[in-house]
């Protein structure tokens, strides 16, 4: 008995000193310092569970430095803010990490408070708003940001290099969606050649916006072209209308074209493709049921007149008043489907200063459930040749 009772002793005496103590001893001092400054024990807390639990579940899959670093600035922040001083700058922490830390942050807070500080609800209410004041500076209000840069000696370059960026996949996106639309990949079944259609309209639409955007912050009244080249009048009115036929065929409308009899001249083609497909989409957006048709018509040996009319609904009294501002708003009718409809009206303003830029005037005729006429009439001499 009295060797059974020592060798149950001994295992007894070797408990005080169990393998795991001395990792937990280094480690603690260390996440302790981290956050010795803090003045509020309920912050200093709760960024060492925070950074407790981050290190459990990541263990080394992030520099864990840098979290309990970016929880110190944070915790700092909130400390500084909740006893009325400036929340100070963000630092280090005006990132994706720091939003994130300052969420868990926030969380564990108000999961834990009962059992920190309990029965001391006021201090809990100034800290979540001091939590809101580091977040202000860790996520400023970006509309205002932006707001500053726009009106900044830079603006137009910043709205120019957006709208580039929007252009160039947008461009892939019409060509992707006329390929496949064509069968040129595979069969494609009424459905399927029904959604590309939808798309490639609405990649159109956002690929004028862009490039109207691009005109009007760069003047408007620049000519697309600096010279007159020979062209063919008609080759231009057919790509118009081949880029906005999906648009046509989604709504069941009919497109239109009277030629001149006289097609070589000597002009502006990207010019007047520009216009000319401006006003057809436009005339599209508008026109529920029936046509729309382009005319050219000579006038004299070197003056043509283009026209697109539409059998829509004809333009209000109230769109009138600001049918050229580039930034107007235009409500939808009831019950009308959006999927072309854009009340920015940039197309109509860059169209006129387009035309004006050659001499001539962009003019109208509408009448309330008789369609829309725009025409305008450019020089165009006869060429002997195309090149």
């Amino acid at each position: 008995m009295t060797q059974g009772a020592n060798v149950e002793r001994e295992p007894r005496q070797s408990r005080p000193t169990p393998a795991p103590a001395a990792p937990a001893a280094e480690t603690r001092p260390r996440t302790t310092d981290a956050f010795r400054a803090i003045g509020s024990p309920a912050v200093a807390a709760a960024a060492e569970r925070v950074l407790a639990t981050w290190t459990n579940a990541l263990g080394d899959a992030i520099n864990l430095d840098e979290v309990r670093d970016a929880l110190a600035w944070l915790a700092a922040m909130v400390d500084r803010a909740a006893s009325g001083e400036p929340v100070g700058d963000a630092g280090p922490v005006a990132n994706v990490l720091g939003r994130h830390l300052l969420t868990l942050l926030r969380a564990d807070l108000v999961r834990n408070w009962a059992t920190t500080l309990p029965g001391r609800a006021e201090n809990l209410l100034d800290i979540l708003r001091a939590i809101e004041d580091a977040h202000d500076a860790i996520d400023p209000d970006w509309s205002q940001y932006f707001s500053s840069r726009l009106s900044g000696p830079d603006g137009l370059d910043l709205v120019v290099e957006v709208a580039h960026d929007l252009r160039s996949p947008v461009t892939s996106i019409l060509f992707l969606a006329e390929t496949l639309g064509r069968a040129q990949s595979g069969e494609v079944n009424e459905l399927q050649r029904r959604q590309l259609r939808l798309i490639y309209s609405a990649a159109l639409g956002l690929s004028s916006m862009a490039s109207d955007v691009i005109e009007l912050a760069r003047g408007g009244e620049q000519v697309v072209e600096r010279d007159v080249s020979p062209f063919s009048v008609s080759e231009v009115v057919e790509s118009v209308l081949d880029m906005v036929r999906p648009i046509a065929e989604e709504k069941g409308l009919e497109l239109r074209f009277a030629p001149l009899s006289s097609d070589h001249r000597l002009g502006r083609p990207l010019l007047l493709s520009r216009v000319l497909l401006n006003l057809t989409t436009n005339a599209l957006k508008f026109t529920d049921e029936g046509s729309v048709e382009i005319t050219a018509r000579a006038h004299g040996l070197t003056r043509v007149e283009f026209s697109v009319r539409d059998t829509g609904h004809g333009i209000s009294e109230e769109a009138l008043a600001n049918l050229f501002q580039p930034f107007r708003r235009t409500r939808a009718r009831a019950g009308r489907s959006g999927y072309y409809f854009s009340g920015t009206g940039l197309g109509l303003a860059m169209c006129r200063k387009l035309i004006e830029a050659v001499g001539s005037e962009l003019r109208f005729e509408t009448k309330a459930g008789g369609g829309t006429r725009f025409f305008f009439d450019v020089d165009l001499p006869l060429a002997t040749s195309i090149g």
